[in-house]
């Protein structure tokens, strides 16, 4: 992380103005509602092209990039075994309309989504990195949100699914502060994006109110998808372990994280 937020502080005195930019994002939230004291911390980038953004998570994207390149080269590697951020939103910038690109074993879902936020916008104003930001409030996903920004970015994006103001949205948190995305950077870029591709699940696409029902079922037994994927075992001590007992290991632990994971950004996706 400390080369990261060096790197950050380089990207600050790029040139706002190119013609592509990415922004800098870091994301604080509070994983499990249980323990609020445990607060993790994730670089997020926007990325802004002429005609679409994409926000996605900064080792996610350094991690796929690697995967892809050794796929290109014929080499089979296991991503880091470190917590990343696995979403990814893409949108037109001249529409309302997103792609949501989520991963829930054994698929990775694109879901399409219109989003219409309803913004409030008020008289109140304060300074992010140098920049003179105001303030607005809008409701989404269960949370009550509070954002900030910059008249002087001329461009209606955000962090997350966030877009719609006269500016480019420097910070936004929800009531509780949960969830706090912070811009903390900027840098000018050339050329098209386009985010690697890795072939390590099976691709679906989906419209947003059945991802809706897929994902409340997956909370509820989130491995589904991996029924009779487990072959009897005997293990280094010679106990014999069968398919449907290790899935059932598998099975607990899963459902385990899952408790854990009971303070998401979009907390209507929870509601019975």
């Amino acid at each position: 992380m400390n080369t990261i937020r060096i790197i950050i502080l380089i990207l600050i005195s790029t040139n706002v103005f190119s013609q592509n930019k990415q922004f800098f994002y870091e994301y604080k939230f509070i994983r499990d509602s249980t323990n609020v004291k445990n607060l993790e911390k994730e670089i997020m980038v926007l990325n802004i092209g002429n005609n679409k953004s994409e926000f996605y998570s900064f080792e996610k994207y350094k991690s796929d990039s690697t995967l892809n390149a050794d796929s290109k080269k014929g080499i089979f590697s296991m991503p880091p075994n470190i917590k990343m951020n696995k979403d990814r939103v893409v949108r037109d910038i001249n529409t309302q309309k997103i792609e949501f690109i989520t991963p829930l074993e054994p698929y990775r879902y694109s879901v399409s989504q219109n989003i219409d936020l309803k913004w409030n916008i008020l008289a109140e104003f304060n300074n992010i990195l140098g920049y003179d930001v105001q303030k607005a409030t809008t409701e989404f996903g269960g949370r009550k949100w509070i954002a900030w920004f910059a008249k002087e970015i001329p461009i209606q994006s955000g962090p997350y699914k966030f877009f719609g103001l006269p500016g480019l949205i420097l910070k936004i948190e929800d009531l509780h502060k949960s969830h706090i995305f912070e811009l903390k950077g900027i840098k000018a870029t050339k050329g098209d994006f386009n985010y690697p591709y890795v072939n390590n699940y099976k691709d679906v696409k989906v419209t947003y109110p059945k991802y809706v029902k897929i994902y409340k079922n997956f909370r509820k037994n989130p491995m589904a998808g991996s029924v009779g994927a487990f072959p009897d075992q005997t293990d280094a001590n010679g106990v014999f372990h069968s398919g449907n007992e290790i899935f059932r290991e598998f099975e607990k632990i899963a459902l385990e994280r899952l408790k854990k994971d009971n303070n998401i950004i979009e907390l209507d996706l929870l509601k019975q």
